[in-house]
Order: structure tokens, then sequence, then C-alpha cells
């Protein structure tokens, strides 16, 4: 049982090592990446080898022989590294959200932070999934801070244009009249 126990606290220093060091270690395993889809990582191998080892010290303590504490250590690491490469798989790439380019602000509303002068940039602020995004805008008319906008189009990575969601009523106080029905 001893031996199952050092076996599992290996892998848990493994794992440690993966954590603290990141992916140093796992340049040795990138030969075997492009044959088994990249499941050597240091982090499945670790998981694996923790398994195994706590595993196989629980299968032997509940009085199963040392080929039954083998077997079932080796199903508890399978199923702990095809965790561990599911969630290291998971977190490589599913990173996106964090950058958010001008041209995924296209058709999103957002405010007015700083006016847009008729003939230059001001800038607005627009939410998309949580994240708070500023960036340069121009309009086709000036803009007041705290308008409403909607983003029409990119002109460069830090600019956008933008038109207000309603456009403003005539300065003569009356609605605009509607189109003549036929």
């Amino acid at each position: 049982m001893t031996t199952f126990f050092v076996i599992g606290v290996l892998g848990l220093l493994l794992i440690a090592v993966s954590l603290f060091i990141g992916d140093v270690l796992d340049g040795v395993f990138e030969v075997l990446d492009g044959f088994l889809g990249g499941i050597f990582s240091t982090a499945v191998i670790g998981g694996f080898t923790a398994a195994f080892g706590f595993g196989g010290a629980a299968a032997l303590g509940a009085g199963l022989p040392m080929i039954g504490a083998v077997g079932v250590g080796i199903g508890v690491g399978a199923v702990f590294g095809w965790f561990a490469a599911w969630l290291t798989r998971l977190i490589r790439d599913g990173g996106s959200d964090a950058t958010i380019e001008s041209s995924d602000l296209l058709g999103h509303s957002g405010r007015v932070v700083t006016a847009i002068p008729a003939d230059g940039l001001g800038t607005v602020r627009v939410v998309i999934g949580g994240h708070s995004v500023r960036r340069n805008a121009r309009a086709e008319a000036a803009l007041e801070p705290g308008t409403e906008v909607h983003v029409t189009g990119v002109l460069s990575p830090t600019a956008v244009t933008v038109a207000p969601v309603w456009p403003p009523l005539e300065s003569s106080g009356e609605p605009p009249a509607l189109p003549p029905q036929s």
C-alpha cells in the first residue's frame, strides 16, 4: 500500500510543478502530441499518476488483491487523466472572450462617453458579454454624452462609426411628418 501512496504523492507533486512552472515540462512530450492529440501534458500525467496511486491504495485497503488494486488504479487514473485532458483542452481552446475586436461591436448598442463633434472623434462605451469596451467614434452629426448609439461600421482597430438609436426630433417641437399612404 505504501508504494501506491508514494506514486499518488509523486502525481500530486507533478501536478503542483505543472501549475507553478506552466508548460515548461510539456515540451518533453511534444513528440507524442501529434500521435495522440495532445493528451501528454504534465497536468494529464500528474492527474493519472495521482489517481492511479491513491485509487490503488484504496483498493488494497478495501481488501482487493494486488492485481485487482492495479486494475482499479489504472481505471481511476484513466478517468482522472481524461478529465485533466478535457479541462486542459477547454482552457487552451476557449479563451477568446477577453479579446473583443472592433468588428465584434457591429450592431451593438452603446453610449457616448465623450461628445462626438460633427467633424471629429469622440468616445463610446459598448458592453458585450459583460465586458465594457471603449472605442473612438465618429458620427454623421454631433452627439452629446449619454446618447444611446448603434455601432454601424469599423474605421480602424480602435475606432468605429455610430448612429443614434433615435434620431433627434426637429427643433420645431412637432413630430416628423409621416410618409403619404397610397
